[in-house]
């Protein structure tokens, strides 16, 4: 038995699977010389999906069964030796090219539920090989899958009520997330940047069917979908290690996978102990902020993932942690807290439109707080701002570019001058100056403003500190 096409490894090894399988399942086993052609020639086939389309290929050819009714149908999966089916990746992305061709698909019985989340499409699951031949003979008909419920995300039950004080770190978390901004949260151990973080995805609105389809199959191509989990309805939340490899954070492998940056597609990405990150890593995520996808380029293929992700990051004053602490002493020398801060380059930095401070609060502070609000009422607040910006531009203020920038943010005579003033003292580059204008115009969005004034452009210019240390 001889598998041409290109295979991979994997691939190649199908022979010995099928082979076992099908006489494990009581079927006959040709004793020929077979020669399976998987076409096109020129492109890499990859992972164990092709075992049951080869075995079924192979008993059709014996007349187990008719071969007719292979027509019009997409089978995929992996054989154990002993014939059963196990689960595959990216089922989901195959019961959309079946939507799109008019076609069936047959699965893993434990793969099946998540391609039937797509409308329109029988998707069958089988057991084993056995299940298939019984259904493709007529003998046992396979009922057709049903979609999982959808799975509560737990991160999106954290309450913004459940942090005190903080206040302008929360104004600059709901700024960031009405308008799509990246955010860099700068503060002392134990201040609250994490807690803030994770109550993100409870201030974003549901994702539209059209996004969670989108975020789905995206979880799907990497294995992270689960047996069990529905469509993902709630923007996803993903929180990398700082020892996160190039490849596990944008993308890549031999085999190209989605990164963390894909994962958190149309969702938030949390990168906290942000300098402690590898500049390569770092630098690598400039492009996908810029652009909102990921191309990953190898010798034979070139694959496009989406990122269009919410970057929150959060990162220490210094080495040590605790400069402008109130009750620790900072030990770092001048010198070291330079050194920190250089970890982060210029144009990354460039990139994040709001960077605000995040001081560590005393413990009679804390209990002299005042309860702030709900991640309800700010979520309203945060929808009707992005209802807003969706009616009269069709995006949001953060992908907001070049003639649509100019065309949604003019300024009257006296906002321009002052915020010429401030982009000179503050020595803004022409992308951080257009960054303030549109944390400005989100800003008036929030508070229910056609025009852009100067208070909306001073508090903008509040989150585009000089200097991070």
């Amino acid at each position: 038995m001889t598998i041409v096409g290109l295979p991979d490894q994997a691939v190649s090894e199908a022979r010995e699977r099928v082979r076992a399988a099908i006489r494990n399942s009581g079927l006959s086993f040709p004793t020929a010389r077979i020669t399976v052609n998987l076409a096109p020639a020129d492109l890499r086939k990859e992972g164990p999906i092709y075992d049951l389309p080869i075995a079924l290929g192979l008993l059709a050819a014996q007349d187990v069964f008719p071969a007719a009714m292979l027509r019009g149908l997409i089978a995929a999966g992996e054989l154990a030796l002993d014939g059963s089916l196990r689960p595959i990746q990216g089922a989901v992305n195959l019961a959309l090219l079946a939507a799109q061709t008019g076609e069936s698909v047959m699965l893993p019985a434990a793969s099946a539920p998540e391609a039937a989340l797509i409308d329109g499409v029988k998707v069958l699951g089988a057991t084993g090989l056995r299940d298939a031949v019984a259904h493709l003979s007529g003998q046992t008909l396979l009922t057709p899958a049903e979609p999982p419920p959808p799975a509560p995300d737990p991160e999106a039950l954290l309450d913004l009520l459940d942090i005190k004080g903080q206040g302008q770190a929360k104004r600059a978390l709901e700024i960031a997330l009405a308008g799509g901004h990246n955010l860099l949260m700068v503060g002392s151990p134990g201040s609250g940047k994490t807690m803030l973080a994770r109550r993100a995805p409870s201030l974003l609105p549901r994702l539209t069917r059209a996004e969670a389809l989108e975020v789905t199959r995206i979880h799907s191509a990497a294995g992270m979908l689960g047996t069990a989990r529905g469509l993902i309805e709630t923007p996803p939340y993903r929180s990398p290690h700082s020892t996160v490899s190039d490849a596990g954070l944008i993308g890549g492998g031999s085999v190209p996978r989605p990164g963390e940056v894909s994962l958190a597609h149309r969702g938030v990405l949390f990168l906290d102990e942000f300098p402690e990150f590898s500049r390569r890593a770092l630098e690598t995520m400039r492009q996908p902020l810029e652009d909102g996808r990921v191309v990953i380029s190898r010798a034979r293929a070139s694959v496009m993932y989406p990122a269009q992700f919410q970057l929150i990051a959060a990162m220490n004053p210094c080495p040590c942690g605790y400069l402008g602490d109130p009750e620790r002493p900072c030990v770092c020398k001048p010198s070291e807290r330079t050194r920190y801060a250089a970890r982060i380059s210029g144009p990354l930095l460039d990139r994040i439109d709001i960077i605000v401070r995040v001081p560590r609060l005393t413990v009679d502070e804390l209990s002299r707080a005042t309860p702030g609000e709900s991640s309800g009422v700010v979520r309203k607040r945060l929808e009707h701002a992005r209802t807003t910006m969706m009616a009269r531009q069709g995006e949001r203020n953060g992908l907001l570019i070049g003639q649509k920038l100019r065309e949604f943010t003019q300024l009257a005579p006296g906002p321009d001058s002052f915020i010429r003033a401030a982009a000179r003292q503050l020595g803004l580059t022409g992308r951080g100056f257009d960054r303030v204008l549109r944390v400005a115009r989100t800003v008036a969005d929030l508070g229910g403003s056609d025009d852009i004034t100067e208070s909306h452009l001073a508090e903008a210019v509040t989150y585009r500190p000089k200097t991070l240390v």
